[in-house]
């Protein structure tokens, strides 16, 4: 049977499976998740794209922020927090992260991750990252931090015998007749236990997919990052909000103008350190343009390095950590002075070539404090959510924290308490979106970086507009024409970032203000009159992307005091 909503073009399930929770997503938020309603008693199953330890977590270099050390408060955290999410951020959010994460990343410590000591050994080792005003930043490994995140997380969850399903990509929620959450569909690649298309039937709903850098020709994130579990909720009707707000980490390996895909970060860490951005010259150029120079806020580094590669006619900057001596890259950063080294680039002996790419999507599935969406029954957290955390730009190190904190309040807000059973699962009715080919990926890349790269303009988000319109168009007609793309991994995956396309320039299209890392030229100030305001777009069937804005103080989708979801 069917429900509201529209679909991915793809075969009927033909295997399922019951639960009481299924997680989606195998990183920081949703193994956490995951483990609190397992030990909850809740029949939990957890869904991935690729392997159990493939999350995007264990790319993380720079570490977990939380008010840990002598003299810090978590009310100095939160001042930072703010600051950096340039007047976007919902202020009940960031309390709740940062008075809630040191207990938390202690919780996480007691399931099994080590973070490095400090030289007496007696605490942990903390650093400091851009926008921090306070040594907070907890790292392990030296640059390793999310694959120890990741390791522990992995290895509790298959202790504790939770249902995995592997290389698995989720396609889309299934409801019951009265709009609830039923559970989702899925395909699974490659012979397994379950094979093709399937479904695990659950009340509860929890996505944790990650981000969607990968709707960019060049990003920091695995090539898994195709924003999956954004496209799943606006297919199902769920909000969308402050999409536009793309981070591009500053300070990425720069490979030359025609590299794509995921691309060696060089972590906020080796700036925290001491290191130095410099021109072609030698000059460094972040001094004078903020208090913390190398340590500003991302985005404010990062259009500092595209406003000088542009005074002096190159595409990227040096970053110059030569006086840290071979000792210390060996010790503190081993896993980016490989990845230098194999590019050929010795950071001991010489600067690094660096410029932004995509890194993290401070917008998402629009949540409450609770990470319930809109959606009665669908939860989000981690990248793939907006809580409010981020505002307009998320600070170093408090994604890791965002993920952990958030996934336990929806545990909790699941509770231990026996889940009602939703109705008769349904797939959403009408006609299935037309599918891309394969190969329309890199064509959406393309786009995206010319028209809502770092550097916008109207004339630019425009030219971006009118192409991914065209794409939508192009698809409907090759459908009507018997002519769509025949289902599987890569189209759904072309269908998805298309879709996560249109949301994101829809509101880089409306906000005409620079705040945060969306940067419009010829807008460049912030306008706090007319857009201290957050965006919200909908999906409606069959083709339409609803745009509309909305105060700081309706923020949160619900509020805390609304009943839990059933």
């Amino acid at each position: 049977m069917t429900g509201p909503g529209i679909r991915l073009d793809a075969p009927a399930p033909g295997w399922a499976i019951d639960a009481d929770v299924v997680v989606v997503g195998s990183g920081v938020a949703g193994l956490t998740a995951a483990l609190r309603c397992a030990a909850a008693g809740h029949r939990t199953v957890v869904v991935t794209k690729a392997r159990l330890d493939d999350g995007s977590t264990r790319w993380a270099q720079g570490g977990i922020a939380a008010a840990l050390g002598e003299g810090d408060t978590p009310e100095q955290h939160r001042d930072d927090t703010l600051v950096a999410g340039a007047g976007l951020c919902d202020e009940a959010a960031v309390r709740t992260l940062v008075t809630e994460g040191p207990d938390a990343v202690r919780r996480l410590i007691a399931t099994g991750a080590r973070f490095d000591p400090d030289e007496d050994g007696a605490g942990i080792a903390l650093t400091r990252e851009g926008g921090h005003h306070r040594r907070r930043i907890a790292h392990a490994g030296g640059d390793a931090t999310g694959a120890e995140i990741s390791r522990a997380l992995v290895e509790a969850v298959r202790a504790k015998g939770l249902r995995t399903i592997e290389n698995a990509l989720v396609l889309d929620l299934l409801t019951d007749a009265e709009g609830r959450t039923a559970g989702v569909t899925l395909h699974v690649m490659g012979e397994g236990q379950h094979d093709g298309v399937g479904a695990v039937h659950a009340p509860a709903v929890v996505l944790a997919t990650g981000g969607m850098g990968q709707v960019f020709s060049a990003t920091t994130n695995p090539s898994v990052s195709t924003g999956d579990g954004v496209a799943l909720a606006l297919r199902a009707g769920a909000e969308i909000s402050d999409l536009e707000f793309v981070q591009f980490h500053p300070t990425v390996l720069y490979l030359g103008p025609e590299a794509e895909g995921q691309q060696p970060l060089i972590s906020e860490a080796v700036r925290g350190e001491g290191a130095h951005l410099v021109d072609g010259d030698g000059v460094r150029f972040m001094v004078g343009q903020h208090e913390l120079a190398e340590l500003a806020p991302r985005d404010i580094v990062a259009k500092g390095i595209m406003r000088r590669a542009q005074e002096q006619g190159t595409e990227h900057m040096y970053l110059d950590a030569r006086h840290f001596g071979a000792a210390m890259w060996e010790q503190r950063f081993p896993t980016i002075l490989a990845a230098c080294r194999s590019h050929g680039i010795d950071p001991v002996t010489e600067p690094i070539p660096v410029a932004p790419a995509a890194h993290y999507a401070s917008g998402g599935v629009r949540t409450d404090l609770h990470g319930r969406t809109t959606v009665p029954g669908l939860y989000a957290c981690g990248e793939v959510a907006c809580t409010g955390v981020h505002g307009a730009n998320r600070l170093a190190s408090n994604s890791l924290l965002e993920g952990l904190v958030f996934a336990e309040r929806i545990a909790a807000d699941i509770g231990p308490r026996p889940l009602p059973r939703p109705g008769e699962p349904r797939l959403p009715e009408g006609p299935p979106v037309p599918l891309l080919a394969p190969e329309t990926r890199f064509e959406i890349q393309r786009i995206m970086t010319a028209g809502v790269g770092v550097l916008r303009s109207a004339d630019s988000i425009a030219g971006a507009y009118k192409a991914l319109v065209r794409l939508t168009s192009r698809a409907s007609a090759e459908s009507e024409e018997g002519k769509s793309a025949e289902p599987g991994v890569e189209a759904w995956e072309a269908t998805n970032l298309l879709l996560v396309a249109r949301a994101l320039v829809s509101g880089a299209r409306a906000r005409e203000e620079t705040r945060g890392c969306h940067w419009r030229e010829d807008h460049p100030d912030r306008n706090d009159e007319v857009w201290q305001r957050h965006s919200v777009v909908t999906f409606r069937p069959p083709h339409t992307v609803e745009f509309r804005v909305t105060d700081s103080a309706d923020f949160p989708a619900t509020h805390p005091e609304t009943e839990p979801n059933p």
